[in-house]
């Protein structure tokens, strides 16, 4: 058990400064990413480099700094987030994320008790597959319209410079996340964003305004949150996919780093360091945390296995935030460059779902499994609404909970047993 645990003797004694330089490109490789979740539902830029260093920090508290990962945004909560906030307002929102993390908690108490097989069986793949699905495409019309200049029903940007931006963007990240080799692979968003942005700033679509008005030393933009048991409800079962999703993150690190993290630390410390993340960063005011495989593949590449780096990127991060000019600047980039960047990231959420059935090999022919996901297919792209006296349910909290009481109903056949 003592050898899966990461030392730092395990590979060449790295400099302070080379630690402290290498944690920053491990940060730049999650920065696009990172930076999108709020720049699309509204949030202060700072805040969520704030809170991805503050929750990376808590991650590894939780986990005594055994586990070479970074945690940023989510894009599993966008959708919900967005609706959160048209609904009931920001600090109602993130009183319910808040919430959310609680899930992670409640999860990790349950792998250390069962152990990590409880979450193959009460959120198998033909569960988790189908939610995650739903998590990429009820987000799809919110890329379109951005990409062809909409905010709301309102024409923000002209159609054709609209339609050239976002389209420009969406190639350039789609050919260096083809063709690049090494670092650059890994960071195609980023590229997307700054091709996207030169265009947008030679149309004459980016108003620098902001950042002459912002002070280089800001404190980020911090919320209350607020609590309403409809917001709690609805967003409380939207956790369940991420949460799966963090095992096949631990699993993919484990696998870069010849270390069991499932073992040591362990999958209920990592859950744990999840969650309290998710639930330090919306007490904060800022997005819900996940583990960055952009990072891990980062990671991979550059041969940096030592935790250290990643307590570096995460003070770094946290140093960054308190730069207004850099949230100012970040704020310029016009929602058309979002937009293209956007078609490429959401449907890829999509086919992670749809990898999850495959790699499981999931018989949808199977009449339990087709009723499962044919349900929650139809009602999340359907927009399907439950009324329980006051509380309403719809979106991916609805879907998680049928799936999860589908599967748990309907009888199992020996077929899948086997998978």
């Amino acid at each position: 058990m003592q050898n899966s645990t990461l030392h730092s003797d395990d590979l060449p004694i790295q400099s302070l400064p080379k630690q402290a330089f290498v944690g920053l490109q491990m940060l730049f490789v999650a920065f696009g990413a990172l930076v999108l979740v709020p720049l699309i539902v509204g949030l202060d830029s700072n805040t969520a480099l704030l809170t991805a260093g503050v929750g990376t920090l808590l991650f590894q508290l939780c986990t005594k700094r055994q586990v070479p990962i970074f945690l940023a945004s989510s894009f599993a909560f966008i959708a919900p987030m967005q609706y959160g906030i048209a609904t009931w307002g920001l600090a109602v929102t993130m009183g319910g994320l808040m919430f959310a993390g609680l899930v992670y908690i409640a999860l990790s108490g349950l792998v250390k008790l069962k152990g990590a097989g409880i979450l193959q069986r009460v959120f198998p793949p033909v569960v988790v597959g189908p939610i995650i699905i739903i998590i990429g495409m009820g987000l799809a019309p919110l890329a379109v319209n951005m990409a062809i200049g909409k905010g709301g029903d309102a024409q923000i940007y002209p159609y054709e410079q609209a339609i050239l931006v976002s389209m420009v963007t969406l190639i350039t990240t789609l050919v260096v996340a083809v063709f690049a080799k090494g670092l650059m692979k890994l960071i195609p968003i980023m590229f997307g964003i700054a091709v996207g942005y030169i265009l947008a700033l030679c149309l004459g679509l980016v108003d620098f305004s902001a950042i002459h008005q912002a002070a280089w030393f800001s404190v980020p933009t911090l919320t209350t949150p607020e609590f309403k048991l409809e917001a709690i409800l609805y967003l409380l079962p939207i956790a369940i996919a991420p949460a799966i999703e963090h095992v096949g993150g631990i699993m993919a690190i484990s696998s870069v780093t010849g270390k069991d993290f499932l073992k040591q630390p362990g999958l209920h410390r990592t859950l744990l360091g999840d969650g309290i993340a998710t639930s330090a960063a919306s007490f904060l005011g800022g997005p819900p945390n996940t583990t960055y495989a952009e990072v891990t593949g980062a990671v991979m590449l550059t041969r940096n296995f030592n935790p250290k780096i990643m307590t570096w990127a995460a003070c770094w991060a946290i140093a960054i935030s308190f730069c207004g000019k850099v949230g100012a600047f970040l704020s310029t980039i016009p929602t058309v460059v979002m937009g293209g960047i956007m078609m490429l990231v959401f449907g890829s959420i999509a086919v992670v779902g749809m990898s999850t059935l495959i790699k499981a090999q999931v018989n949808v022919s199977e009449p339990r499994n087709l009723c499962i996901i044919s349900v929650v297919l139809t009602f999340g792209i359907g927009g399907m609404m439950l009324n329980v006296g006051e509380v309403s349910l719809k979106g991916i909290s609805l879907c998680a909970i049928v799936a999860v009481i589908m599967n748990l109903v309907l009888p199992k056949t020996k077929e899948d047993g086997m998978h």
